[in-house]
């Protein structure tokens, strides 16, 4: 039996937390039960307001047309307001987060930061497309059929990207998957 020391407990340990882990991730269950779930509350919730409700205002009409028209201005002055205030700060942010996950990724080779790059890469689109209705929202004050008309195309926008990326994304983890060397 071997005795346990200090180091050599850190090494099973590493060991053990890293396989637990697995920071593969075009060959992980995990990651892609992520990217589903990403695009779907992407898809589903377009500037905060669930898409549910936009289809009950515009089948309805009435009360539930008033609840989507102050529930959209509320998140668009809350998107907007965030923007304003720090915007340029949270874009720089992000943007460098992007490059450096483009860069550990491709450059590098990292998959990990490949992954993590495919994914929040096309949601940085959707997040764009979003902030821009945020804007037309506040600046038009878009209200009705008008505001319904707008939410539908920007969710159709949405899931072209979505659908671009996943496929994209799946196209690229094949790849890797088969060129992987295996140990």
């Amino acid at each position: 039996m071997r005795r346990a020391t200090g180091k050599g407990l850190r090494v099973n340990l590493t060991d053990s937390l890293l396989s637990t882990i697995d920071l593969r991730s075009f060959s992980n269950l995990w990651f892609w039960l992520v990217l589903a779930v990403a695009w779907s509350n992407v898809t589903h919730f377009v500037m905060g307001v669930p898409f549910d409700m936009v289809q009950r205002a515009r089948r309805r009409g009435g009360e539930g047309l008033e609840d989507l028209n102050t529930l959209a201005l509320i998140q668009a002055r809350r998107r907007m307001t965030i923007l304003r205030s720090s915007g340029a700060w949270l874009v720089g942010f992000w943007l460098t987060v992007l490059t450096m996950l483009g860069v550990l990724g491709f450059w590098y080779g990292y998959e990990l930061s490949q992954a993590l790059f495919l994914l929040l890469g096309p949601l940085t689109l959707g997040a764009w497309l979003s902030l821009r209705l945020s804007a037309r929202v506040e600046a038009q004050a878009l209200q009705g059929e008008a505001l319904v008309k707008a939410i539908f195309w920007t969710r159709m926008l949405i899931q072209v990207i979505g659908l671009s990326a996943i496929f994209v994304t799946t196209m690229w983890g094949m790849w890797h998957n088969l060129t992987a060397r295996m140990l």
